[in-house]
């Protein structure tokens, strides 16, 4: 059954039409993937974000050992965004970072128990629930990536804890890292080079482009000829060095490593609740409920 919910959340993720988000969604049985494969194969909607919408509160920040050569970079949920203004939360999620940082946990769970080396004598999970408890809010750790380079590791911070980028350079200075850092911030990558894209995307992607391209009239034998330049764009977008400098458009990513004598040899980009769905609150009527 297509419900009304269902539709909005198609129009939010494609920015497609509201009938042809129902008609494709009746046309899939609702299934949500297989409804923006459709509406990207008709030309009617842009490759969407499997992350969502950004939806869930708390921050995302990053640490940088003294010498340059290691760094972590951690996210820490909270309910509402007032809570992730609060200096003790702030404070803690920081202390998180450097806990990733020193002791190179494997997972959440290995982190959550270990002894807190901001707190004697608690693991982290126990100073977890005690923040839980004086914030007066749920918190979650959620995830963490730890780098350790013979380079250089370099950090950025966008929109006070919204997003923070994490890159381990194999060559290349401080400037330069800074300048990829924001680059990643700003283009969204998912893969440094085209190498790293694993095929089943690539092919998922070519099949994509190729329904849209004889969609548009074209016979299949130019099709797969169109297909194959259309996918440098896909490349475009989804890898770090085939992307347009964000600060000189005319100058590709790869050519302003070669020009620095660089290299990136890999990157985290953490945005604050990417692919977390969270509830609406409708305040209004959760005072009516509390008075009846």
């Amino acid at each position: 059954m297509v419900t009304a919910s269902l539709v909005k959340e198609l129009r939010e993720k494609t920015g497609a039409g509201m009938m042809d988000c129902k008609k494709v969604l009746t046309e899939t049985d609702g299934d949500m993937e297989k409804a923006i494969e459709l509406l990207r194969e008709r030309g009617i909607a842009k490759a969407a974000k499997k992350s969502g919408r950004v939806a869930a509160e708390g921050l995302v920040e990053a640490y940088i050992a003294e010498d340059g050569k290691s760094g972590a970079v951690v996210e820490v949920n909270s309910e509402t965004d007032f809570v992730a203004k609060n200096e003790e939360f702030r404070t803690f999620v920081t202390n998180i970072a450097k806990q990733v940082l020193e002791t190179n946990p494997k997972d959440v769970e290995e982190l959550l128990a270990q002894e807190a080396k901001f707190e004697a004598g608690k693991t982290v999970q126990e100073v977890l629930v005690e923040k839980i408890a004086t914030i007066g809010e749920n918190m979650s750790i959620r995830r963490f990536k730890r780098f350790e380079s013979n380079g250089l590791v370099e950090k950025y911070i966008h929109g006070d804890g919204k997003i923070a980028v994490l890159v381990n350079m194999e060559k290349g200075n401080s400037e330069v890292a800074k300048d990829i850092c924001m680059q990643i911030a700003a283009a969204r990558p998912e893969y440094v080079r085209k190498e790293e894209v694993p095929q089943e995307r690539v092919n998922k992607e070519m099949e994509i482009l190729k329904v849209q391209t004889m969609n548009e009239g074209k016979p299949e034998a130019i099709a797969e000829k169109i297909v194959l330049g259309r996918i440098g764009k896909f490349y475009e977008e989804v890898c770090l060095v085939d992307q347009a400098f964000v600060k000189d458009p005319n100058m590709k990513i790869s050519e302003l490593l070669k020009q620095k004598d660089a290299e990136v040899k890999e990157f985290a980009r953490f945005e604050k609740g990417e692919g977390i769905e969270k509830k609406e609150e409708n305040f209004a009527e959760e005072v009516m409920n509390q008075l009846k």
